[in-house]
């Protein structure tokens, strides 16, 4: 995942997710396993249980890696 596909990554998940169903826990356990090199390791620096829902891990995520975003 480049950081310029990071709302197509973020809507592709959620999107697989709200069809299989499962909980907020579930969805933010395994958007990590998507994660690699920089952005795996901002999110294993956070404290634990500083993430509580997938809206707040999506948010987090996107305010950490806005300035790469292409402009658009």
């Amino acid at each position: 995942m480049g950081v310029e596909d990071l709302e197509a990554h973020l809507t592709t998940f959620h999107t697989q997710m709200m069809l299989t169903g499962g909980s907020d826990v579930v969805y933010c356990k395994l958007l990590m396993s998507t994660l690699a090199d920089a952005a795996l390791e901002w999110f294993v620096s956070l404290p634990d249980r500083h993430i509580t829902t997938f809206d707040q891990f999506a948010t987090l995520f996107k305010e950490q890696y806005l300035v790469y975003r292409a402009p658009t």
